[in-house]
């Protein structure tokens, strides 16, 4: 279940890359990043969502966090690495699909 945070972020995240897509298409140039950059990024946010998941875990344990701390800090690194496994699963078929085509 995604948080109306998480939900913003990925709409946000969406409209600049319209953007850029609209910027391209008029002629301008864009120097946006680099795929890897974008790549990088998404994978350090996950991370990032793990280790705040595990602080409040461990916060929880030694008495100093409060339970819903921890299960939406948990709900949210399973929203984050079940986008990241989805978008993995999205580039090895586009892989395959672009595999398969005829020269």
């Amino acid at each position: 279940m995604a948080t109306p945070t998480v939900a913003a972020n990925a709409y946000v995240n969406l409209a600049k890359m319209m953007e850029r897509g609209g910027a391209e298409k008029a002629g301008q140039a864009v120097a946006g990043p680099s795929f890897s950059a974008l790549l990088k990024d998404s994978v350090g946010s996950v991370l990032e969502a793990g280790k705040k998941s595990d602080a409040q875990t461990m916060a929880m344990a030694s008495g100093k966090a409060n339970v819903m701390d921890v299960v939406t800090a948990v709900a949210d690194t399973d929203v984050a690495v079940s986008t990241l496994v989805s978008v993995r699963d999205r580039v090895i078929q586009a892989y395959e699909d672009i595999m398969k085509m005829p020269i």
